[in-house]
């Protein structure tokens, strides 16, 4: 891989770090509103991320680059409702969905066929991500005024987990 690449891929790495950090900062906005499902909801997300990261990073290993660790910027900690937290995790997917689609041009203008390969997973990943986050988002929206299914909705995230894909 040329130089070129192998930074992006390591500023990518990097913003998966720094991912894990913003949904680790919801989590405890949620926590803070005594809404559990919520916060479990989004340390999911930010163990999602971490493992992202390392996906990255074990890849640039096995290609024989370095991953290179950078400082993480202080991530949004005050939001205004739950609908808020859920818009601007909504836009950071999409931010992230535009960063492997450079990641991807990049590849594909070096011809790098192992990294196009490689990247196809994460932009498999980040369509389900939006659509993940707009379904919530439409969920909050038209439940603003019924508590019960707002708490219905956090129950159901209190049970969700996480497992590793399959490689």
């Amino acid at each position: 891989m040329k130089d070129g690449l192998v930074n992006a891929l390591n500023e990518q790495m990097n913003f998966e770090f720094y991912s894990a950090h913003v949904y680790l900062a919801m989590a405890a906005y949620c926590s803070g509103e005594s809404l559990d499902g919520f916060a479990n909801f989004f340390l999911i997300q930010a163990e999602e991320e971490r493992f992202h990261a390392m996906k990255i990073y074990k890849f640039l290993n096995d290609r024989d680059n370095r991953a290179t660790l950078e400082a993480l910027p202080e991530p949004k900690n005050e939001y205004s409702s739950m609908l808020d937290a859920f818009e601007h995790a909504f836009a950071h997917e999409q931010q992230n969905t535009k960063r492997f689609y450079h990641l991807a041009d990049l590849a594909l203008d070096e011809r790098e066929h192992a990294t196009i390969y490689f990247l196809k997973w994460f932009i498999d990943e980040q369509v389900e991500e939006e659509a993940l986050f707009s379904n919530i988002i439409s969920k909050l929206k038209r439940i603003d005024k019924d508590s019960n299914a707002f708490y219905m909705l956090d129950a159901e995230f209190a049970a969700r987990t996480f497992t590793a894909p399959a490689e």
